[in-house]
């Protein structure tokens, strides 16, 4: 034990010593302190990493461009009034690449660049970045210095598979070389949400498991040196134990150039160079001992990496599957369960149970088809992740046959995509959970409770069934069992506004299981989780009012899990690039676009509707008579079941309202208003004492920077005998009934 303390004492003072060092390499040279000024610098910088996007962010009506993040380090710093200075300081590149994303994006590591900017502090102190370096006006990169021949080499790999992967489909094109050396710059948001929903994260990218799939092959499954070599492809290739060894420790560091050093790469790799020392030594293999050692090691090298969650989360997982995962796979033996079967129920929960409280501090949520959708998507992972190196290795020689080996490959990344949606789909895939530390405190004393009680559990079936019941339940959510435990919505509800933050999203109620969707807000999560709440999974029609980004942008959201006939929009196309946007998540889901028409009359079960504006240009219905987005708004009168009626506004500003009252269509009284503009200020008296309605619903964020519902429109609407409900206050709200019987349930 003494000997113990010391060793934990002595790696603890290691790792404290390391971290300083480390620590003050980072704050020295002029860079921090430019950066605490927001200094505007010429420098010289070397890529140290991939370009990788940045999801595009929505801004009140606008989609800010997703920026390219390229981490880096300075090695020549000089301000407009200063001389120039030469540095090693490790930064953060965060780069607009406008028309030259591509020429940015095609950056390896290694590559000397110029670039004139900004710099400012890191987010956080203590990062292991010294500042944040914005370029400016990023064209073309200027490049000083061309990349290392390994670099090159490992660049060389990496372009041959993304073109080998060129013809298949769209999952497949955008997994395989994510699932292969982490290229994930062609998963979209939506396929990147449905592998969070589902913790199948691990699989979107590389991993410290494609490494051990590698070596797997090579020296065969844990045991002893010399079984290792009678067992894998070792002994069939006539390498003695030395030369598995060094074949092995090239595959490895192979591995890590090619898929880049990311933590749990880093993590499996160092495993398996400890494993590799061990069977060319003949020493027997223990792979607790080689984990250990491994952290140990990466931590004295790396300090930074105890801050990571992507190694802390490797580490457990690696962890439980080395100590949890045997004893309960043993257990669930004795129970008969088929012997492979136990296996990789047990490590799937294994897994889960300790990474959980974990991701619970990074999305406050927690999983509840994680292991099932685990276990469907294991057997899929080693032939992929096979498949896909035997396409990157023969991609620079015979480009033919990398296309047939990608090709075969996405029928198992094909399955595994298909997983992560449906098991995304479900409408209790994830549960909402107290966040930082009290939240991951709570669910791992939790988890500790069930893994103690579940041996005594086991032995009462009927506990297991119901429990297992109740979780399938959970995830399920039928639609009558959530009416009753939340009340939401009404079983007789005709129109819904959702909560979806800055934005806009309405559903209208038009049979069992169906509904024509009005905007999609700003998040696709958002509006899909109203959707579900609803139980919607049919939308004959989805009408997209106009191409604000707070009006389109979760148009994947309504798309995900569901039949969707047709979108329709208005015909003024702008901004240009949300416009592009809805007509290439249109394309890739195969859904028609068309384009609204004042006077058109549409019906879906109950409900009917006329368009009331845009009016068509002098070109006609193809062409908008105004060219302001808002005043652009797709406007519907609609007659829903037992004669209630609605007036949905979308963003119409006053002009364009006072024209809706002077035309021909002028929408007369009615019993619902969808309030524009999420109740700016800039409403038209005119037309609130026209329409006269009895419910005022307005969509806005809580605490949202545009002062949004304005006081003066609440008290207008107020005054002209509406009853005002907002999303912001009184969360998604559901109308029901008619005439007398009409009434509105918020869900806060």
């Amino acid at each position: 034990m003494l000997v113990a303390g010391g060793a934990v004492l002595l790696c603890a003072a290691a790792g404290a010593a390391v971290a300083g060092l480390h620590g003050a390499d980072v704050r020295r040279g002029p860079v921090p302190g430019l950066a605490r000024e927001y200094a505007r610098v010429d420098a010289e910088v070397r890529v140290t990493s991939d370009p990788r996007p940045t999801r595009p962010a929505v801004r009140g009506n606008h989609s800010a461009p997703a920026l390219l993040l390229i981490n880096a380090e300075v090695m020549e710093v000089r301000t407009p009034d200063g001389p120039s200075t030469r540095v090693r300081t490790p930064v953060l590149l965060m780069v607009a690449a406008g028309d030259r994303r591509a020429d940015w994006q095609k950056l390896l590591p290694s590559t000397r660049l110029r670039l004139d900017g900004r710099l400012s502090p890191p987010a956080h102190d203590g990062e292991r970045l010294a500042a944040i370096l914005r370029v400016d006006g990023a064209g073309e990169p200027r490049i000083t210095g061309p990349p290392t021949w390994i670099q090159r080499a490992a660049g060389g790999l990496r372009a041959g598979l993304r073109e080998a992967t060129d013809g298949l489909d769209a999952d497949a094109r955008a997994l395989l070389p994510g699932l292969v050396v982490g290229d994930t710059s062609r998963v979209p948001p939506e396929l990147h949400d449905a592998f969070k929903a589902t913790d199948l994260t691990h699989l979107l990218s590389v991993s410290g498991a494609n490494l051990s799939i590698l070596l797997f092959l090579l020296i065969g499954p844990p045991g002893s040196a010399s079984s290792a070599e009678r067992r894998g492809l070792a002994p069939l290739l006539g390498l003695s134990l030395r030369g598995t060894a060094v074949i092995g420790g090239a595959l490895t560091l192979g591995f890590i150039v090619v898929c880049r050093p990311e933590p749990s790469v880093l993590r499996a790799a160092a495993c398996g160079l400890i494993t590799l020392l061990a069977i060319g030594t003949g020493r027997r293999r223990s792979l607790i001992p080689a984990l250990a050692a491994a952290v140990v090691l990466l931590v004295l090298h790396d300090p930074w990496l105890a801050r990571s969650y992507g190694f802390l989360l490797s580490v457990l997982a690696t962890g439980a599957l080395l100590t949890l995962a045997p004893r309960w796979s043993a257990a669930l033996r004795a129970r008969r369960v088929p012997g492979r079967l136990a296996e990789v129920l047990a490590a799937a929960a294994a897994a889960q149970a300790v990474c959980a409280p974990v991701v619970v501090l990074l999305a406050s949520r927690v999983s509840l088809v994680a292991v099932p959708c685990n276990l469907l998507a294991e057997f899929a992972v080693a032939p992929a992740t096979v498949l896909g190196f035997a396409a990157l290795a023969v991609a620079p020689v015979a480009p033919p046959v990398a296309e047939l080996l990608a090709g075969i490959a996405s029928w198992p990344v094909g399955w595994i995509a298909t997983v992560a949606r449906t098991g995304a789909g479900l409408p209790g895939a994830e549960a909402q959970w107290p966040a930082g530390w009290s939240g991951a405190a709570l669910l791992a004393g939790l988890t500790v409770l069930a893994v103690l009680l579940a041996p005594r559990l086991a032995r009462h079936p009927w506990i297991c069934a119901a429990a297992g019941l109740l979780l399938v339940l959970a995830v399920l959510r039928p639609v009558p069992l959530t009416r009753i435990m939340t009340g939401w919505p009404p079983p007789d509800w005709s129109f819904a506004l959702c909560d979806v933050g800055q934005g806009d999203a309405m559903v209208l109620a038009t049979g069992e299981g169906t509904g024509v969707v009005v905007d999609a807000g700003p998040d696709p999560r958002a509006v899909d989780r109203c959707l579900r709440d609803l139980a919607v999974t049919r939308v004959p029609l989805v009408v997209l009012t106009h191409f604000h980004a707070d009006h389109v942008r979760g148009l994947p959201g309504v798309l995900r899990g569901r039949s969707v006939g047709a979108i329709q929009t208005t015909s003024l196309e702008e901004p240009p690039g949300q416009a592009s946007f809805v007509r290439r998540t249109a394309a890739a889901a195969r859904v028609p676009t068309v384009r609204a028409a004042a006077g058109e009359r549409r019906r879906s079960g109950p409900v009917e509707w006329r368009v009331l504006w845009p009016r068509p240009g002098p070109g006609g219905a193809g062409e908008a008579a105004v060219r302001e987005p808002n005043d652009s708004s797709v406007t519907l009168r609609v007659r829903a079941a037992g004669g209630l009626t609605l007036l949905l506004l979308g963003d119409l500003e006053p002009p364009a309202q006072r024209e809706l009252l002077r035309g021909r269509e002028a929408p007369g009284p009615v019993d619902v208003l969808k309030v524009a503009h999420h109740g700016s200020a800039f409403q038209d008296a005119g037309l609130l004492h026209s329409v006269r309605p009895r419910l005022a619903l307005i969509s806005c964020g809580a605490d949202n920077p545009y002062g949004h519902p304005s006081p003066r429109t609440v008290a207008a609407l107020g005054a002209a005998g509406a009853r005002v409900l907002r999303t912001d206050t009184d969360g998604p709200i559901a109308v029901a009934g008619a005439g007398k019987e009409l009434r509105a349930v918020g869900r806060s």
